[in-house]
């Protein structure tokens, strides 16, 4: 086998596909590790009792995933309709200005140095498909990709789930120890624990540097819950 066909075939590119789906995962679980850490572990300077914080905990983790992922379900909604409204915009200027759409594709490929022959060529092949040049004008005049089916619905469901899980974790000790204060110390291991897997992970998944993802997100997810906790401390 000469070294091209090798080449060929042990080349394998891979490209994240989920990009979507992780950004719904990384809202709801930042959330969901910070705001119920810092309920608790305010609430825990003023409450000895940590049944009374668990109580809390909980319903802040209902009312919080229910926000986070009505607010997921609404912004997926939006870039549908968005989607949906520049699409129908497209076809009808195809149909009543047909010239100064074949001149917006023109100047399109120009930009990618075409020679003009292949740009005349590809302009005329693609106005006879009047599919493949709205495509081509919703992604590339317009930098629209069409969204998933049941975007709206999977973003909200990720999104509320990731925040239970990630409001969980810092509410555990809570449920094992019955002193808050002592709680309190477990949780701050666990919730940085948690950040810092959780930073690995995305790192992995999104091709980045996974310790340096994981220490990021520990940086900043530990420095939001500080704050968080300052916030609630002085407020208790």
């Amino acid at each position: 086998m000469s070294e091209t066909e090798s080449t060929k075939t042990t080349h394998e590119e891979k490209h994240f596909m989920a990009s979507d789906f992780i950004r719904d995962i990384v809202i709801g679980m930042s959330d969901g590790l910070t705001v119920p850490f810092a309920l608790a572990a305010g609430l825990s300077g003023s409450i000895s009792n940590a049944n009374l914080v668990v109580v809390a905990g909980v319903a802040e983790i209902a009312a919080g995933s229910i926000a986070m992922g009505l607010g997921g379900y609404l912004a997926a909604r939006t870039d549908e309709e968005h989607y949906a409204s520049e699409l129908e915009r497209e076809r009808r200027e195809i149909v009543e200005l047909p010239d100064r759409e074949r001149e917006e594709v023109a100047e399109i490929l120009r930009e990618w140095n075409l020679p003009e022959s292949a740009v005349n060529e590809a302009v005329e092949a693609m106005s006879k498909d009047s599919d493949k040049w709205v495509d081509f004008m919703m992604k590339y005049e317009l930098g629209l990709e069409k969204p998933e089916p049941k975007r709206a619905l999977t973003s909200s469901a990720t999104i509320g789930g990731s925040y239970i899980v990630g409001g969980l974790i810092p509410l555990f000790p809570y449920m094992l120890i019955q002193n808050a204060n002592s709680a309190l110390l477990l949780s701050v291991i666990m919730t940085l624990i948690a950040l810092f897997i959780f930073g690995f992970v995305k790192g992995r998944f999104t091709g980045a540097n996974p310790f340096k993802s994981a220490f990021q997100t520990t940086l900043v997810g530990g420095i939001a819950a500080g704050i968080a906790f300052l916030i609630a401390r002085l407020i208790s």
